[in-house]
């Protein structure tokens, strides 16, 4: 809720806000999250205590929490006032970065469009992230900025975890010099695969032919250069294999594709994203100039099982910082509903739709905006007659004919621009809610 000066009040119950917007109080200012501006007072007018926004990072999705904390019967309360979850396009954003390498790769390798490749030796400023991992810290960011704009945030509670994606590698927790004593200890990665594999080829056992370094898990379908995801393969068989899987390659062979398989580790790539944006995301949230506090996973850990809740992002953001439990601190607000906000992106910037081979196939619209209506926005449609007649409200995909795209609940329909109204723009989400696990708003916690 917001002031009659645009400054942020304390939140409402929903059925406040109704009632403010009945009586001509207050008036819409952005549909989701849904916020009202009041008309008659201002900040100065109102009493504002402050709450509190605690983030719990991921690398597919991040929680996000508004609290407050009232000192009552010497102990602390700590109530949740709004859930969000944060889901990230990372893995879309490293799939097309991926494909346009594969693009400019086979361009070179067929002399088509030469491109010589750039030099990895280039200087980056301290800040600077791979567009996958930039996108991780630009999202949070953006979201914890927007809600610090809607809500008087005082503090910012962020947790951090660092991941030993050694020990993780390994199986076990590492001690010493054991971390100095992996697989390659003393060997390189050909003359491991050459004794592991007894010099033949791990898919058809040829043995006394030029051996390749094949990637089991195909680097085209996220497959790292682990060496746990590294075979030699005879040229026939590194050809024919390609980037099919190796259970469907080997589908005649079971038990040899079941001794390759056996060798694969979980992947570490979600581990080490998270260790490499915590100090960018840290120094991205000192500027939004609101005091910020970071606590160790364990704090959330222990406070998320002594308040008996289950295993989300938005129940661990809730139990970011430190709660005394022999001073009888507890969390007796878990929100019922929480706003999933899915970044999509803003669509494009290709100008064309390439082949297979990576050229221009199709001309793409130079135009987003369409009768003053680009894709994304959210509006209301009122159709007159028809069978569709009635009010509906939903997303649009725009058309240049005039005749939009609109999402229901009963399906897409086709609905003439005359027949909208704007009520929020596009801004690069998809919004939507979902049940909290295992939480009932009518329950007390704790």
């Amino acid at each position: 809720m917001l002031a009659k000066d645009g400054q942020p009040l304390m939140p409402c119950h929903p059925a406040r806000a109704r009632e403010l917007l009945r009586k001509g109080r207050a008036v819409v200012v952005r549909q989701v999250p849904f916020v009202i501006r009041l008309k008659d007072r201002t900040r100065s007018d109102s009493e504002v205590e402050g709450v509190q926004l605690r983030i719990d990072p991921g690398s597919k999705g991040s929680g996000i929490a508004l609290t407050d904390e009232k000192w009552e019967a010497c102990s602390t309360v700590r109530r949740g006032l709004l859930s969000a979850e944060l889901r990230h396009r990372g893995d879309r954003i490293s799939h097309a970065m991926r494909q346009r390498a594969g693009y400019r790769r086979r361009r070179r390798s067929a002399n088509l469009r030469y491109r010589a490749r750039r030099s990895d030796n280039r200087a980056h400023s301290a800040d600077w992230h791979p567009p996958s991992l930039r996108h991780r810290v630009d999202t949070i960011t953006s979201i914890a900025s927007r809600f610090c704009r809607y809500a008087p945030v005082t503090e910012i509670h962020i947790e951090t975890a660092t991941f030993d994606t050694h020990s993780m590698s390994v199986g076990r927790q590492l001690y010493g010099s054991e971390y100095q004593q992996g697989a390659l200890a003393g060997i390189g990665t050909r003359g491991y695969l050459r004794t592991r594999w007894s010099r033949t080829c791990a898919y058809c056992g040829a043995a006394n032919v030029p051996l390749n370094i094949e990637h089991v898990r195909p680097r085209s379908h996220g497959g790292s250069a682990r060496i746990s995801n590294l075979v030699l393969a005879c040229v026939p068989c590194n050809q024919a294999k390609g980037s099919r899987a190796v259970t469907t390659f080997l589908s005649q062979a079971p038990e040899r594709s079941a001794e390759i398989v056996a060798q694969l580790k979980p992947s570490l790539r979600h581990a080490a994203a998270m260790n490499s944006i915590q100090p960018g995301l840290y120094r991205a949230l000192h500027r939004l100039a609101v005091p910020i506090r970071s606590w160790p996973s364990k704090v959330t850990s222990d406070n998320r099982r002594a308040a008996g809740l289950d295993k989300t992002h938005t129940l661990d953001a809730l139990a970011v910082e430190p709660l005394d439990q022999d001073r009888g601190d507890t969390i007796v607000r878990v929100p019922d509903r929480v706003l999933v906000l899915e970044a999509t992106g803003r669509g494009s910037y290709a100008r064309t739709t390439p082949d297979r081979f990576g050229f221009p196939r199709l001309r793409r619209e130079r135009r987003k905006q369409h009768f003053g209506y680009v894709t994304g926005d959210l509006v209301r449609a009122v159709i007159p007659k028809g069978k569709w007649a009635g009010t509906w409200t939903g997303r649009i995909s725009v058309r240049a004919r005039g005749q939009h795209s609109l999402t229901t609940p009963g399906g897409r329909i086709n609905v003439s621009y005359l027949h909208l109204r704007l009520l929020q723009r596009a801004d690069g989400y998809a919004y939507s809610s979902r049940q909290e696990a295992g939480v009932s708003m009518s329950r007390k916690i704790g």
